[in-house]
């Protein structure tokens, strides 16, 4: 089960500075080697381009500094109506990002006065002026500035002119395609959590605190863990085997649910989590749901009693497929990871 276990940290105990809004950032702030995205996911293609600041910030013994956006960009031209769905929350990315090394994140509020700013004045007033940046490193369709002006080419002449480094990096391909925040989300509309893997190299995972819910399922016999999804669209929509972990939980098989619970007439979106053979306490903890099979979609069922049933179908499902991969409950387990 290590093989899918991260640690999860609250934000404050992390080693990683983030500062929000150029507003905040201090004369000790200038001097850095960068990257400019939304960085949804964090995946490969994502890593790739945030390793190639190691080398640098080694070299000009400086920082490493991400320059990302609340909301993304795509959030906020979109609207509320039609708004993509979101692999992660901020705090999420953060966490990512901090377990990647960096040491500093920027996050910028993209709003009516970011979407007009020229390009030039983005690279002059923000990257030169204020952060001082001495090397850059974006991805070869990164596009920036008002209606999107801004390219690799304006950078690298800006560089020369101020005394930067631009390097750019081609696409992370995965059987010969490019590796993208899109193409995860789809594979994660498909159900297809094998490939979205890949392409994060690691399962797609969804973090929260655990609060209180309706308890309707301990009175089914199916108690659950109800996380709060907070974003308006979750790229993940069913029924699914999963591992649950956190501070006081190793990582422990459950089946979970994201949806409106249509059965009960539920009115938002939320994230239940079932834990195979677990007995105890989590409210108030901050939790780690990672995604690890699709069982089914949601539905609708005419009574209680036929969403126990089928509760009790999908648990035999995910047990199925925990045994084909050797996973066990810890409460099953004997010290030094044995089978009881």
């Amino acid at each position: 089960m290590a093989v899918f276990a991260r640690n999860l940290l609250p934000l404050a105990t992390t080693s990683m500075e983030l500062i929000r809004g150029q507003h905040n950032l201090r004369p000790r702030h200038r001097g850095c080697v960068a990257t400019i995205g939304n960085f949804d996911g964090v995946h490969l293609g994502h890593q790739a381009i945030l390793n190639q600041l190691a080398e640098p910030s080694s070299q000009l013994g400086l920082p490493r500094l991400v320059i990302t956006f609340e909301p993304q960009p795509q959030e906020f031209f979109a609207g509320p109506a039609a708004p993509p769905a979101r692999l992660m929350r901020l705090r999420e990315k953060l966490l990512a990002l901090d377990g990647l090394g960096i040491e500093r994140v920027l996050c910028l509020e993209f709003d009516h006065r970011l979407a007009a700013l020229p390009a030039q004045r983005f690279i002059e007033d923000l990257l030169v002026e204020r952060l001082g940046v001495r090397y850059l490193v974006v991805g070869d369709d990164f596009r920036f500035g008002h209606r999107r002006t801004g390219d690799f080419a304006m950078l690298v002449e800006a560089g020369q002119r101020h005394g930067f480094t631009v390097s750019n990096t081609h696409s992370y391909l995965l059987d010969g395609e490019r590796v993208s925040s899109t193409r995860v989300r789809q594979a994660l509309a498909q159900g297809d959590l094998e490939l979205a893997m890949r392409l994060l190299g690691r399962p797609y995972d969804l973090c929260g605190r655990v609060a209180y819910g309706d308890q309707r399922g301990r009175t089914i016999g199916f108690p659950t863990a109800n996380l709060h999804l907070h974003r308006r669209v979750t790229p993940v929509y069913g029924v699914y085997a999963v591992l649950m972990s956190g501070r006081a939980l190793p990582p422990w098989p459950g089946i979970a649910n994201v949806g409106r619970r249509p059965t009960v007439q539920g009115d938002h979106e939320r994230l239940e989590v079932h834990l195979l053979d677990y007995r105890g306490d989590l409210y108030g903890q901050h939790a780690k749901v990672d995604f690890l099979h699709y069982l089914r979609p949601e539905q609708r069922f005419e009574s209680l009693d036929a969403l126990r049933l089928q509760i009790q179908r999908d648990e035999q499902s995910a047990r199925a497929y925990f045994s084909a991969r050797d996973i066990l409950p810890p409460a099953l387990l004997a010290p030094g990871g044995v089978k009881r």
